[in-house]
């Protein structure tokens, strides 16, 4: 990447170079429909000059930054920002270049962007939209988010957009992927509520599944049995990730009981009771992870029919 930035830098310095010796050039070259060839080949080798400067910088700059991010998502936001940046830096320079008046470009810059601002107000505010992601990262690239009615994976956050990976909608359910992508403007976060399921400082949530029994159940047993098959399948790495959301807690003023393995937890309803096992989990083993319960759960339970009891009605 930097290679070939260097060489776009070096190509321009030598249009650079040449459009100086082509202005200095004591020998005129003529006109053609009333325009200096002269004038035109030095604005042509300038615009040359600048265009590859721009991209070359853009390349070295971009290639050495990345090389030091810490992470994929850090080179994606670096590589927007840097788009934006040396785009403007060229927009710039070739208007200087082609008109000549650089305090004159600068004002028109000036006015255009304030016309702008009433013609274009919905890209503008998912300009704005962008910066407020960069800065305040409520979600980056790789997150599982909810923005708004969608639900997915961010694979893209440009100036104007951000990607998403479907998750669920309408085709599919328990938070498997629908093979479609959702574009959302950058705007909607400014007004809608955003949820990330995978942050990075804590990329981890609670879960819940039911198993409902008859009033006959043995609730002691059976609750010991939902905790223990929990315990074998999420308990060690629960009370790892558990021990991060509490040196997270800590740093703010809520004060909040949190339990570092599974938990049961026993609800009443009209025929049956219904038993809660809650556990964390990583939102991307989530369904795969309830799947395993369940069947751990379900051969424990079937193993002692005299203790556990299910609901005998089918209208449940």
């Amino acid at each position: 990447m930097r290679r070939v930035g260097y060489v776009s830098l070096g190509v321009a310095a030598v249009a650079a170079v040449a459009s100086r010796f082509v202005a200095a050039a004591t020998f005129g070259f003529g006109s053609v429909w009333g325009v200096s060839v002269e004038r035109a080949a030095v604005t042509a080798l300038l615009v040359a000059a600048v265009v590859l400067a721009t991209y070359g910088a853009y390349r070295v700059v971009g290639g050495w930054l990345t090389e030091r991010a810490a992470s994929k998502r850090r080179r994606h936001d670096l590589r927007n920002v840097l788009r934006l940046a040396f785009g403007l830096v060229g927009t710039v320079g070739l208007a200087g270049v082609v008109t000549e008046q650089w305090l004159g470009v600068l004002f028109s810059l000036g006015v255009v962007g304030f016309g702008i601002t009433f013609a274009l107000q919905q890209p503008l505010f998912s300009l704005i939209g962008w910066v407020y992601i960069m800065v305040n990262r409520p979600y980056q690239v790789g997150d599982r988010v909810a923005i708004d009615d969608s639900k997915g994976d961010v694979v893209e956050v440009n100036f104007l957009v951000t990607t998403l990976w479907e998750i669920n909608g309408e085709l599919v359910s328990s938070n498997q992927p629908s093979g479609r992508t959702i574009t959302v403007p950058n705007s909607v976060v400014l007004s809608s509520h955003v949820k990330n399921f995978t942050q990075e400082d804590f990329p981890y949530v609670w879960n819940e599944i039911d198993v409902e029994v008859a009033y006959e159940t043995d609730l002691a047993f059976a609750r010991e049995t939902m905790i223990r098959v929990a315990n074998d399948v999420v308990g060690e790495e629960m009370e790892r990730n558990v021990e991060r959301y509490r040196r997270r807690l800590a740093e703010t003023p809520v004060e909040l009981e949190v339990q570092s393995r599974p938990t049961v937890n026993v609800e009443q309803e009209t025929s049956w009771v219904k038993l809660k096992v809650r556990y964390i989990v990583h939102p991307r083993r989530g369904q795969r992870t309830k799947n395993e319960l369940y069947e751990k759960i379900l051969a424990e339970f079937n193993e002692y029919p005299d203790r556990v009891k299910f609901p005998v009605s089918r209208n449940r």
